[in-house]
């Protein structure tokens, strides 16, 4: 006790020039805040739908081995099994930014949550091959709400200090939800043929059924109760997912000025003139763009095609088949390789969590992309050497699977989780909903193409060939992204809008930007708000 009085003592005490004298602690760097822990346990809770989508594609990359088998089906029709879902899942994810703003993004995750439930339950007990493209129609709508959703309310709840880590979510759980999906493959492949394949599928039903309860203790997002006039509830909302007061503040000062709510306005309930339940909301977007949303609407369509166009859904949904291009012929060692694809993905993603707000989104990208252009270049070339080989080359083997390995860890690390935070990030809070819409639109489009082609791609140009096609792919990703996609580690969801417009001069604003906000801090304002998103 007497030490600590000394010390207060020695910090109050002036000398005699009239300066203050500091002690030690003074100079210790500002404490790093804590990471908010009830917006991670929601950005949790409403990524977990993504578990869906996960669990479809491992598990029907294992099963369509016995569907093909049991139903006696052609590869054209084990193409459109494969990719069809894909394509089906548009019409939810259409849907789901009108209905989003209509009932909320809660109540919208809760949606897909029943709806693919009935659709894993008809593919379980589906008889025969019509069916079940039946029960992928109603579960692919189901997956189309919630990949449109999911992170756009994790968006919307998250901090800017921890957006990056907590938006990274939904693809956390979409790899958790294929390894599981891989994991099923081996465990029901002991029963006998027309049971397998059906317990793989409808087994799907139970985490949706979970889902739809624990996700009804979520708090409804800040910024729609903002668009529905409900200030009092958001305020509350803010003042718990917000790493402090102030913040919670700027938050809800910055949302105000988006929604067209005057900043003096301060009643629990008031009335919203520029409202955003879809008036005038496509004509902004896709007919009248301004040149930031424009450029914006560039970006999100671009990265979502660029990541499902380098490959990634033939690598996970077909990698039994290309495990057994590359010499394994034995059923149970392709799925335990299938397994170790879903292990090392989901290991990688995790990893990323951590780096997104730490290291940037364009540092991750740019290196994730590079690494998957060189993995794709030593796997298109094992397998060519393979495909010409008259006798089985173990070293070419083992470096096809470590190619496809170092593939998925590389894509987990930056390009997989990136895409849900950058595109839910970047977009107008008006706009947000349909942009991610026509962006989750894009990637289904392009996931449902190259699953419904690579069987037919790679007897055309080769297995090896089609892998170097997806690294040509993957080249132009690098300098598309390198050269349109601007930063956005750290600035809030309202800054956004400061970035796009200028295309390829996005980097002399963030340093405009950089300079106002050190001499903002230099002056002791502290910073504000921009708000500039919809300017």
């Amino acid at each position: 006790m007497e030490m600590a009085d000394q010390k207060t003592v020695a910090k109050d005490a002036v000398s005699n020039n009239g300066v203050e004298r500091k002690s030690i602690e003074d100079f210790d760097p500002p404490a790093k805040p804590r990471r908010n822990k009830y917006a991670l346990a929601c950005a949790i809770l409403a990524s977990m739908t993504s578990v869906l989508l996960g669990y479809d594609i491992g598990v029907m990359s294992g099963a369509v081995i016995y569907i093909k088998k049991d139903l006696k089906i052609s590869d054209v029709q084990v193409e459109v099994l494969m990719g069809i879902l894909a394509v089906y899942s548009l019409l939810g994810s259409a849907m789901a930014g009108r209905t989003s703003d209509w009932i909320g993004r809660r109540y919208t995750i809760v949606l897909a949550g029943a709806i693919f439930f009935a659709g894993a339950l008809l593919m379980g007990f589906a008889p025969n091959y019509a069916f079940l493209m039946f029960g992928r129609f109603v579960a692919g709508i189901g997956v189309g709400y919630a990949l449109m959703i999911a992170p756009v309310y994790t968006a919307e709840v998250s901090p800017a200090s921890s957006r990056g880590f907590l938006t990274s979510f939904p693809e956390v759980f979409i790899n958790a939800g294929i390894l599981l999906g891989y994991i099923s493959n081996y465990a029901f492949s002991k029963l006998r043929l027309n049971l397998g394949w059906r317990m793989m599928l409808g087994v799907g039903a139970i985490p949706s059924v979970l889902l739809t309860f624990v996700i009804l203790v979520m708090p409804e997002s800040p910024r729609w109760l903002i668009m529905q006039g409900r200030l009092g509830d958001a305020k509350r909302v803010l003042a718990r997912t917000s790493d402090s007061k102030e913040e919670a503040a700027l938050r809800l000062a910055d949302i105000k000025e988006a929604a067209g709510i005057p900043h003096e306005c301060n009643e629990d309930v008031v009335k919203v003139t520029k409202r955003s339940t879809g008036e005038g909301v496509w004509r902004d977007l896709l007919l009248h763009p301004t040149p930031s949303v424009r450029h914006i609407l560039i970006c999100a369509v671009g990265i979502h095609f660029f990541q499902q166009a380098s490959g990634i859904e033939a690598i996970v949904l077909y990698s039994p088949r290309i495990f057994e291009k590359a010499g394994i012929t034995s059923s149970d060692k392709k799925l335990v390789a299938t397994i170790a694809v879903g292990f090392v993905k989901t290991m990688f993603i995790l990893v990323a969590t951590f780096l997104l707000d730490r290291v940037g989104r364009r540092p991750l990208l740019l290196s994730s992309v590079g690494g998957m252009i060189v993995s794709l270049a030593s796997l298109g070339m094992c397998l060519t050497i393979i495909d010409h080989s008259r006798t089985k080359l173990m070293w070419a083997v083992a470096m096809c699977i470590a190619s496809v390995l170092s593939f998925v860890a590389f894509f987990s690390i930056g390009m997989g989780p990136i895409l849900w935070v950058y595109s839910s990030e970047i977009f107008p809070l008006r706009l947000r909903a349909q942009g991610c819409a026509i962006g989750v639109a894009m990637s289904r489009v392009t996931s449902g193409v190259l699953a419904m082609t690579f069987i037919s791609l790679y007897k055309a140009i080769t297995i090896g060939g089609a892998f170097f096609l997806f690294m040509g792919i993957a080249c132009a990703a690098w300098v598309f992204f390198y050269t349109f996609m601007p930063e956005t580690q750290g600035h809030t969801l309202e800054e956004m809008g400061q970035f796009f417009g200028k295309y390829t001069q996005w980097r002399s604003v963030a340093r405009e930007l950089e300079m106002r906000k050190n001499k903002a801090v230099v002056n002791g304002d502290g910073g504000s708000g921009e708000g500039q998103l919809e300017k």
